[in-house]
């Protein structure tokens, strides 16, 4: 069965048209009714030439663009639009579309010609017109082929919006990213923006299971720190993060986080993870990180959650300093203040230290070595000071092999050394004997013309008996070896 419809069309008054001329004029857009019938002419005439893809065509000969614009007539156009342009009349106008219709047109004019030629009998583009005046106006431009035209395109009208006031903003808006975006991306210290979300879920599920108390809480599980750790996800960063951690790309980085957050990291994060339990959403810490080369990486890291995201944690931005070459010159600096920079041996003060803590605490019994350099002033009368300050160095390296922590090595004066040796008898001293016995016959053997000696006494913590008494007896003993070698050589004791 056919259905068939008949469409019955009205005649129209003449108040009618009146009525569409008012409504033409008065319109609160910019509205142009013109002939693209030439334009269509034109098109049949390229297609018969074998013309297939019209946008390529335009593009090798920017003449015939213009040809496309020549093509189109203007009939008409509304206040709006003498207004918009800056007009006195259509005849001004349409004299100046070049000052009109240029520069940064072209490519959204091959757009619409491209949705005609593809047979649309709509076309739109968003582009870029000029007042008369020079003022730029930024359009959204809508046009159609008005109905029993399809044919001839004798009548097609076209729609202009000002749109000038939303590309600003949108222009300001991407001004505003890219100004973002490289002060991220080039920044001088290593910036992460991560998604914390799975983090804060995993604590508001302690939280519902009636936990109080999170140190205690991570005391007992640790493994909830290392999930924690794992469930971070890092979005984004810069590119001083890749040259601090050392990486060629970010993807390299990303797919290698558990190199960078690893053992001493752990530490550290659980002490951020209980600032975070208790609200604290922007922290300060000094962390350990490594670098995908495996080297320790010392950073100041700086933690907040984003605002907007305080209830979710779900971007949080993390800028990290290296702090590195000051944490070593840090132990530099303490390593100076506590050793001799000639032995590598604790100094004096480090000792006394160590004696003082010693003589509270223990370990007991507590074993003491006391030695001294043998010929140090013959040494430095015969060959310098330089020769002296050689056997010196030398005696630090025996004694600094022989005595393994928790012994405590130390140079306590010009030719004097003491070793502490916490939790140790007789027999352990013993043992130190041998040891420093062996390295010593080591150490000559590479120096024949200038042999290390050392006068060594030893003594052991009595019950209840105090360390001054220990390294006095101590000190007696090596007198009594440095007698001893000096008798054995035909010297007087130095």
């Amino acid at each position: 069965m056919n259905h068939q419809s008949d469409s019955v069309t009205l005649p129209r008054s003449a108040d009618d048209e009146c009525d569409d001329s008012q409504m033409f004029d008065l319109a609160p857009v910019s509205l142009w009714l013109e002939d693209y019938s030439a334009l269509r002419s034109l098109f049949e005439a390229w297609r018969r030439d074998g013309v297939v893809r019209l946008a390529p065509f335009l593009h090798q000969d920017p003449a015939r663009v213009t040809a496309c614009s020549d093509a189109i007539r203007v009939l008409r156009v509304n206040q709006r639009t003498l207004d918009l342009y800056q007009a006195g009349s259509l005849r001004e106008l349409v004299g100046n579309l070049g000052l009109i219709f240029r520069d940064d047109m072209m490519a959204a004019f091959i757009d619409e010609l491209e949705q005609l030629w593809s047979g649309s009998s709509r076309f739109g583009s968003t582009s870029v017109n000029y007042a008369l005046g020079g003022r730029r106006i930024d359009i959204q431009l809508r046009g159609s082929v008005l109905p029993g035209c399809e044919a001839t395109w004798q009548r097609v009208l076209v729609a202009i919006e000002d749109v000038t006031e939303r590309e600003a903003a949108r222009r300001r808006e991407r001004a505003s990213e890219a100004y973002a975006r490289g002060l991220f991306e080039h920044s001088p210290v290593s910036l992460w923006v991560e998604d914390f979300s799975r983090v804060k879920a995993l604590l508001d599920d302690l939280r519902d299971q009636g936990i109080t108390d999170f140190r205690v809480f991570t005391d007992v599980h640790p493994e909830f720190v290392r999930r924690c750790m794992s469930e971070i996800r890092v979005l984004d960063v810069n590119g001083h993060t890749l040259e601090m951690f050392g990486a060629p790309d970010k993807a390299s980085l990303l797919s290698r986080l558990d190199d960078v957050f690893r053992d001493n990291m752990q530490p550290h994060f659980r002490e951020q993870l209980i600032d975070l339990w208790h609200g604290k959403l922007f922290q300060r810490r000094e962390v350990v990180n490594y670098a995908l080369t495996g080297d320790e990486l010392h950073v100041h890291l700086q933690f907040s959650v984003l605002p907007g995201h305080e209830h979710d944690w779900s971007l949080v931005q993390v800028a990290l300093t290296d702090i590195t070459a000051r944490k070593k010159a840090e132990a530099y600096l303490e390593f100076l203040g506590k050793h001799d920079v000639l032995t590598k041996l604790h100094n004096r003060s480090s000792y006394v230290e160590e004696l003082n803590r010693l003589e509270r605490r223990g370990p007991f019994p507590v074993t003491v070595a006391i030695i001294d350099l043998n010929g140090l002033k013959a040494a430095n009368d015969i060959a310098g000071h330089a020769a002296g300050d050689a056997l010196l160095r030398r005696a630090g390296e025996v004694l600094g092999k022989a005595v393994e922590k928790p012994g405590h090595a130390a140079r306590v004066g010009g030719d004097e050394f003491a070793v502490l040796l916490p939790g140790t008898d007789a027999r352990g001293g013993a043992v130190l004997m041998d040891s420093i016995a062996r390295l010593l016959a080591l150490n000559n053997s590479f120096y024949c013309d200038a042999p290390l000696s050392l006068s060594i006494g030893l003594a052991t913590q009595l019950p209840g008996e105090r360390l001054e008494a220990v390294v006095k007896r101590a000190d007696h003993e090596m007198y009594q070896a440095k007698r001893a070698f000096y008798a054995q050589v035909g010297q007087a004791p130095r």
